[in-house]
């Protein structure tokens, strides 16, 4: 039999530019594309020289955040906002490296979704720190080991994470930023065979979102929890009967294939990341607050104290209760507000909130994230 000759790519329509035509356009815009990114990296440096001269912070979450809004009014397509977001991130923190090799510490180890948040929101040119506890995260930074930290605080199903609530309360760090993630749930095993699963391992927090998924199709599997998604990942690619619920990037990492994709029980499932940081982040113009306080333990105390951002028009976003350590039965108070504290209205309401309350502290302002595309 005759060996088959390739087909010939058809000639343009008249008129139209050719393959090599078009490749050589590509070519020409790479290559301005170079000189910008080394013009841009260069005007960098002289932002770097300026802030080391005058004690500037290197890491500027509302600046940064006002390029990203910029560059996405700006973009024509046929790029998405997010894509536009991701290669504008990783141009960030290229060149933010120029002036000082962050360090980023998450709840590791690698792959877990702290991590990948952590990628969102820092890109990729910083230096990354697993620790093995969200505590080891806040210790890091206050130590001096760390530049900035991400930890959950929240997810849309199983509710807050009650661990960084309790940190947040003696930190002296502050909330620069915010990460929300959707959370895509996989199940992973070594062969991908799902008759061979006998176990089925993962975070706490990951069990429970799935739990669903997992009474239907494993009713008759023992489950485990582990210290991370990452985690249970690894011990999945050691052992051929268990599976883990992880993300495909771990999956992909510790070489297990995908038994079945978005398990979640919620579709919408997403966790809400904070970025920690040693001093306060500059207004944005779409900021959210973060305060704890407490009031006295009498009728019409929290109502008189939530009333006060009321009259000021600002928006109560959340609202959470935590134990007084020291006082049973008594509590403190989390809550999200609307704008910056340096927002007069704002401002303002947490002058009288202050006077009013038995303790007041502001965990920080910071730029609103938008939700991540799914």
């Amino acid at each position: 039999m005759p060996p088959i000759k390739p087909k010939k790519a058809a000639p343009p329509a008249a008129g139209q530019p050719s393959l090599d035509q078009l490749r050589a356009k590509i070519d020409e815009i790479n290559l301005k594309l170079v000189d910008l990114l080394s013009a841009r990296a260069s005007l960098v440096t002289e932002v770097g020289r300026l802030k080391h001269r005058e004690g500037g912070a290197v890491y500027q979450p509302a600046r940064e955040r006002e390029i990203i809004d910029r560059v996405i009014a700006r973009n024509p397509g046929p790029l998405s906002p997010e894509q536009i977001s991701r290669i504008f991130i990783e141009i960030i923190s290229a060149c933010r490296a120029l002036e000082h090799a962050a360090k980023v510490a998450f709840l590791g180890p690698e792959h877990t979704y702290s991590h990948e948040a952590s990628r969102m929101r820092f890109g990729s040119s910083v230096e990354f720190a697993p620790q093995p506890s969200i505590a080891a995260v806040f210790q890091a930074i206050e130590n001096g080991r760390a530049d900035f930290g991400v930890v959950p605080v929240e997810n849309s199903t199983e509710g807050s994470v009650t661990l960084t609530l309790d940190l947040l309360i003696d930190t002296p760090l502050q909330i620069v930023g915010e990460v929300r993630m959707p959370i895509r749930h996989c199940l992973l095993s070594k062969s991908g065979d799902p008759t061979a699963i006998k176990k089925v391992v993962s975070h706490q927090q990951s069990l429970a979102q799935c739990r669903g998924y997992l009474a239907a199709n494993y009713p008759n599997c023992e489950t485990e929890a582990m210290e991370s998604n990452a985690a249970a990942a690894s011990r999945a690619a050691k052992e051929p009967w268990i599976a883990a619920i992880a993300s495909a990037a771990a999956g992909e990492a510790y070489g297990l294939k995908t038994i079945a994709a978005n398990i979640q029980d919620i579709a919408a499932n997403a966790t809400r990341f904070i970025v920690l940081g040693p001093r306060p982040a500059d207004r944005s113009g779409a900021d959210k607050t973060t305060i704890l306080f407490a009031v006295a333990h009498k009728v019409g105390a929290l109502h008189e104290a939530l009333g006060l951002f009321a009259r000021n028009k600002i928006n109560i976003s959340k609202i959470e209760s935590r134990p007084l350590r020291s006082r049973p039965w008594e509590y403190l108070f989390f809550a999200d507000l609307g704008g910056h504290r340096e927002d007069a209205p704002l401002k303002r309401a947490l002058e009288t909130l202050k006077r009013k309350a038995l303790f007041l502290k502001v965990l920080g302002s910071y730029p609103e994230d938008k939700p991540a595309a799914a």
